[in-house]
């Protein structure tokens, strides 16, 4: 069983920063693919930033320039450093693993986190 679970989101003022954290847990054979994808009331979910295990990153347009995508020393961990933050940026935030299990290492599986929420006030 898998388990990723987010930390870091509360609400800022609009320019302000804030660190989101996500660490996946439980029989990982590998781990590839992570990102943050996020979904604002009454929108669909969308990518925000994603990075391969090899440290290749990807943004949506949006966020480029803004936000940060990086993973922990420990493989299974993944931030976001959101700065200059806007309230567009409002909504809930999912951290998302591609992960291979010991129960299947041959084909990876989709997991993601409970969400958290990240508030800009202008």
């Amino acid at each position: 069983q898998v388990q990723l679970v987010e930390s870091g989101g509360g609400l800022v003022q609009a320019g302000g920063s804030l660190r989101l954290s996500c660490a996946a847990s439980g029989s990982i054979f590998s781990l590839n693919v992570m990102g943050w994808y996020r979904q604002a009331p009454g929108k669909q979910r969308e990518l925000v930033a994603v990075i391969t295990s090899g440290g290749s990153t990807n943004y949506a347009d949006s966020v480029k320039g803004r936000f940060t995508i990086s993973r922990g020393h420990v493989t299974n961990l993944v931030y976001l450093q959101m700065n200059s933050l806007k309230p567009e940026d409002t909504a809930v935030y999912y951290c998302n693993a591609a992960i291979l299990t010991y129960k299947n290492p041959k084909e990876p599986n989709d997991y993601w986190g409970q969400g958290t929420q990240v508030t800009v006030s202008s």
